[in-house]
């Protein structure tokens, strides 16, 4: 029997155990007051947080499953988008930003099967993911000896400029915390493109209060030597994958991809 991949969620299981247990903690608590102190207005306050912990508990498992690989598959939908935009013939270097798990990567590993891929990631412990997680999915997936992984900052990557002849991010900028301007990331990303490789970014890019005026950061692009960039903002209201009960503020708001060459 084959081994399963294990690529994660954009909704980990410890948030849902989280929040199905403080709905349980103040259950308990509404019903110890009812019976042992009989205070009215703590054991309404402990049956209001219950019951909306419990509705937001509900939600996010709707969510996980409606993303999960295998069940739901809206993160592969995702990727699928990202690829679809990636204008390349797969002869060279493909570097994918934020790896995560390695999901992406395994499918630009699949789309394009002549391609040497590097994938980096800041992973850290509160990620729920590892070097070791994408080594595992790479060699399952059959993909490995085409594949490296390293650790690194997208902020300030430890690779010579013009080294690669593709790009591509996933919902990756927006977390970079060691850079305070995210277009600083998105500059990055596009340093070690060569000139006329392609790139494929997509993050929260309609959201102002990340990317300011995104047509204006394209002009900005163009005028630093970009040769050709695409925008199309506010995807999770354009995709027909993605349905309306995700695209709350606190889970997909404000989706957008940029692409094209250099």
């Amino acid at each position: 029997m084959k081994e399963k991949t294990n690529y994660g969620n954009w909704v980990p299981e410890k948030a849902l155990y989280m929040l199905f247990g403080v709905a349980v903690i103040f259950g308990v608590i509404a019903v110890a007051v009812q019976v042992i102190l009989m205070e009215p207005l703590i054991e309404i306050a402990a049956g209001i947080i219950c019951i909306l912990t419990f509705a937001m508990a509900v939600y996010m498992l709707i969510c996980h499953e409606t993303f999960a690989f295998g069940k739901g598959n809206m993160m592969a939908g995702v990727h699928e988008h990202l690829v679809d935009h990636l204008d390349w013939d797969g002869e060279g270097k493909l570097l994918d930003i934020g790896c995560g798990a390695a999901a992406l990567t395994v499918r630009c590993a699949n789309a394009f099967p002549k391609a040497q891929i590097t994938a980096m990631d800041y992973w850290g412990a509160e990620w729920n993911y590892a070097k070791e997680q994408c080594e595992k999915n790479a060699k399952i997936e059959g993909v490995a000896d085409r594949i490296s992984f390293q650790k690194g900052d997208a902020a300030k990557m430890d690779f010579p400029d013009e080294a690669f002849d593709a790009t591509v991010s996933n919902f990756v900028f927006h977390e970079v915390r060691t850079a305070k301007d995210k277009r600083d990331v998105v500059k990055e990303a596009l340093r070690v493109v060569k000139k006329g490789g392609v790139f494929s970014f997509q993050d929260m890019f309609s959201q102002k209060t990340l990317y300011g005026d995104m047509n204006e950061f394209v002009d900005i692009l163009r005028a630093e030597g970009v040769s050709e960039v695409h925008y199309i903002g506010n995807l999770e209201k354009k995709l027909d994958f993605i349905p309306r009960f995700v695209t709350t503020p606190w889970m997909i708001s404000g989706m957008g991809i940029i692409y094209g060459k250099k």
